[in-house]
C-alpha cells in the first residue's frame, strides 16, 4: 500500500464544495474523472480505498453506495454508526491507514467532506491533490481549506465544458514533496 493519500475534490472559485450536504453543480464529466482516479489501481488484485467522512458518504445516492470497485472507509466518532457490510468505519484518517494496510490496497483517497479535507491538509501522509477547479461561484455552505501555499502546480488541463460550466482537471504536489 502507499504510504500516503491523494485528495480528491472538485470546487468553486470561492471553494465552495457543496450546499445542503449536496454537489451545486451537475457535470456528468467530473464524476467519471472522480470514478477513474480513485478506481484505477496499478496492479492486478489491488483495489483503491476511498476515505470519507459521515456527511460525505450520507450525500451519495443510496444506489451508488458504496462506491464500486473501491474499499470505502468512513470516518466518524460515532462508535455505533451502522454502515453496511464490507464498508469500514474508523474514528480517524490514521485508523483508517491501519485497517486499509491489512488489505490488497494500492492507493487510498481522501474524498471529503470539509472537516475531512481540513484533518487531510494538516497530516504528514498527505500525497497529490486532484482539483477539478469550477470556473464559476457558487452559493455554497462548505468550503475546501485554503490550500495554495501547501502545494505547487503539476499539470493543468485545458478549460472543459459541460452543462454550461467550465472546469479545469488540476494535479498539485506538496511543497514537501519532490
Amino acid at each position: 500500500m502507499n504510504e500516503r493519500f491523494d485528495l480528491v475534490v472538485a470546487c468553486d472559485l470561492n471553494r465552495g464544495i457543496g450546499k445542503n450536504n449536496q454537489l451545486p453543480w451537475k457535470i456528468p464529466q467530473d464524476l467519471k474523472y472522480f470514478k477513474r482516479i480513485t478506481t484505477a489501481a496499478n496492479e492486478e488484485g489491488l483495489f483503491n480505498a476511498v476515505i470519507m467522512g459521515r456527511k460525505t458518504w450520507e450525500s451519495i445516492p443510496a444506489n451508488h453506495r458504496p462506491l464500486a470497485g473501491r474499499y470505502n472507509v468512513v470516518l466518524t466518532r460515532n462508535p455505533d454508526y451502522v454502515v453496511p457490510e464490507g464498508v469500514f468505519r474508523c474514528g480517524s484518517i490514521d485508523e483508517a491507514f491501519e485497517t486499509l494496510v491489512q488489505g490488497p490496497v494500492d492507493k487510498v483517497f481522501i474524498i471529503g467532506g470539509a472537516e475531512i479535507y481540513n484533518q487531510a491538509l494538516q497530516h504528514e501522509r498527505i500525497g497529490l491533490l486532484y482539483l477539478t477547479e469550477i470556473r464559476h461561484r457558487y452559493d455554497c455552505d462548505a468550503f475546501f481549506p485554503e490550500y495554495k501555499q501547501l502545494f505547487q502546480l503539476v499539470s493543468s488541463s485545458e478549460i472543459e465544458h459541460e452543462n454550461g460550466v467550465e472546469f479545469t482537471f488540476k494535479v498539485y504536489k506538496p511543497n514537501l514533496l519532490d
